[in-house]
C-alpha cells in the first residue's frame, strides 16, 4: 500500500508484493540475523546486521531466472535464482553449500588452505575451486575471471573496503553474519540462507531440522543428570585472559552439556577479558578445562606460562582442544564444520563431561590435550 501511494504502482505490481500462502513455512525459528518471505513470484531476503553494531537493514529480492522482474521491484536489490557459480569468504559456508550439495557452484574461496572438508577440497585439487588470495586483499582480476553471480563476504566492522569494491564491479555482495548469532542452534539455521539462493528453501529447512532435533535429542539423553562437572575455558593471550562470556553460545553449549561453568552468570555474549589473578582464583580447581586456544600440547602450554600447571585440570590432564583435528592443509576443522553442525559439537563435550552417555565414540572435533 506504501509502494501504492508513493509510486502509483498499477494493480498488478501491487498484488506481487502480497505474502503467498507459503510464507509461514519460511519462518526463521533460532537465527535473528536474518529473515525470508515467500510473495507471489519472488522472496525477500532481509539481513539485518551485518556486522557488530551495524543495524542497517539489508533487503534482497530473489527471483527466478525463468521469470521476469516486477516493475515495483526494478529499482531493488535483485538477484536472480538459482545461483550457478558462488564465491564464499568464510570456511563455515562450505559445510553449508555440501549440505545443500552445490558445493559445485563454488568458483573461488581466498585462502582455500584453510579448508579441511574432503569433499571440497577434491574439487580445490582439480581446480574446479580458485584461491584468491586473502580476504582483505581478495585478487579482483581473478575474481572477474570467475564471473561468479554472487560473493558471499562477512566482517568484524564496517571497513569491508574490498566488498564496496566487488560491487563496482557489478558483482552482488551479500554479507553473511552467522558468527554474530548467540545460540549454537542460531547460527546452524543460516543454512536456510543459502537455501533461499539456491532455491531449496524446502531441502534447508529439512537439513536444519535433522540438525535441531539431533541437538534436542543429545540434551534430552542428559535429563537425568545432577552431577554437574565445573568448567574452565579460554587461555592467556599477551596477559590477557579470553574467556566466553555467560550469555555466549560457547556457554550454551556447557550448559546444555550440563556442566557448571564457572563464568555461566557473566554478562555478555562475546569473550571477557580477565587477569590470571583472577581467573586462577575462580577456576584453580575446576575439574575439566575446555578450548585453551591454539595449544596442542601442555608442554607448549607451560613453555608459555607456568602458571598453567596450578589449574587442578592441568595437573589431572583433563584439558581438552579443538586445535588438534585439521584438514590435510592445516584448516581447523571446528571453524569450518561446527557452525553447521552443532550436534556433533554437543555430542563431543557429553563425550568429555558425561562419557558413559557416548561410550567408545569418536569425537568429532575435541581431542585430550597431551
Amino acid at each position: 500500500m506504501i509502494l501504492f501511494l508513493l509510486g502509483g504502482c498499477k494493480d498488478a505490481s501491487k498484488k506481487n508484493i502480497q505474502p503467498s500462502q507459503d510464507f509461514v513455512k519460511n519462518n526463521i525459528e533460532y537465527a535473528k540475523g536474518f529473515g525470508i518471505q515467500d510473495y507471489n513470484g519472488f522472496k525477500k531476503l532481509t539481513v539485518y546486521t551485518s556486522f557488530k553494531g551495524d543495524d542497517t537493514k539489508r533487503e534482497y529480492f530473489l527471483i527466478s531466472k525463468s521469470k521476469e522482474v516486477p516493475d515495483s521491484l526494478k529499482n531493488k536489490n535483485i538477484i536472480r535464482i538459482p545461483i550457478k557459480r558462488i564465491v564464499v569468504t568464510s570456511t563455515t559456508h562450505i559445510p553449508m553449500l555440501e549440505l545443500l550439495e552445490v558445493e559445485n557452484t563454488l568458483v573461488g574461496f581466498p585462502n582455500t588452505d584453510y579448508i579441511s572438508s574432503k569433499k571440497t577440497r577434491v574439487l580445490i585439487d582439480s581446480n574446479q575451486v580458485k584461491d584468491l588470495g586473502q580476504e582483505q586483499n581478495i585478487n579482483t582480476e581473478l575474481l572477474i575471471e570467475l564471473q561468479p553471480e554472487i560473493l558471499i563476504g562477512f566482517g568484524v566492522n564496517n571497513s569491508g573496503k574490498v566488498f564496496k569494491n566487488i560491487q563496482k564491479m557489478g558483482i552482488p555482495v551479500l554479507m553473511n553474519s552467522d558468527w554474530l548469532e548467540e545460540t549454537p542452534l542460531g547460527r546452524a539455521e543460516w543454512i536456510r540462507f543459502f537455501g533461499a539462493l539456491y532455491d531449496k528453501d524446502s531441502i534447508a529447512h529439512t537439513r536444519f531440522n535433522e540438525i535441531a532435533n539431533h541437538y534436542t535429542a543429545i540434551k534430552n539423553k542428559l535429563a537425568h543428570i545432577t552431577d554437574k562437572p565445573s568448567v574452565l575455558s579460554g587461555s592467556l593471550f599477551q596477559d590477557v585472559w579470553n574467556m566466553p562470556a555467560g550469555n555466549s553460545f560457547m556457554a550454551q553449549y556447557l550448559k546444555d552439556a550440563k556442566t557448571d561453568y564457572l563464568w555461566k552468570d557473566s554478562e555478555g555474549t562475546g569473550s571477557l577479558s580477565l587477569s590470571l589473578e583472577s581467573v586462577l582464583e575462580k577456576g584453580k580447581n575446576a575439574e575439566f578445562w575446555i578450548a585453551p586456544g591454539f595449544y596442542t600440547t601442555k608442554k607448549s602450554m607451560f613453555s608459555d606460562s607456568p602458571h598453567y600447571k596450578e589449574f587442578s585440570a592441568f595437573k589431572t590432564d583433563k584439558i581438552y582442544t579443538y586445535a588438534l583435528k585439521k584438514g590435510a592443509t592445516g584448516g581447523v576443522l571446528y571453524f569450518e564444520l561446527a557452525t553447521t553442525r552443532p550436534d556433533l559439537v554437543l555430542k563431543d563435550l557429553v563425550q568429555i563431561f558425561h562419557p558413559s552417555i557416548f561410550l567408545g565414540k569418536e569425537m568429532t572435533f575435541f581431542s585430550k590435550l597431551e
